[in-house]
């Protein structure tokens, strides 16, 4: 069943969802994560960013539902010079 959106989360809002979970990466859940951010917004709008992070890569949750920051773009470049990478 495809979620309808009231309206889609804004550039300010996805950024402040990223600086929190790295600011708190592998320290917890959705909901818990959700209070943390320094300005409110509607948990299903909260949910759409973090589907939007997990699908391109920059997050992972586990199985107990904790959030990590995954994306690491020097580490890439890094392995990409080392010829570990491909372009």
């Amino acid at each position: 069943m495809e979620q309808t959106l009231l309206h889609s989360p804004t550039l300010e809002s996805v950024i402040m969802v990223e600086k929190t979970i790295r600011k708190y990466s592998q320290q917890c859940g959705k909901y818990q994560l959700w209070q943390k951010l320094p300005k409110k917004m509607m948990y299903q709008t909260f949910q759409v960013i973090l589907s939007y992070l997990e699908e391109s890569g920059k997050i992972m949750i586990d199985r107990d539902g904790c959030i990590m920051w995954t994306y690491n773009p020097q580490r890439i470049k890094k392995l990409m010079r080392e010829g570990l990478l491909a372009r």
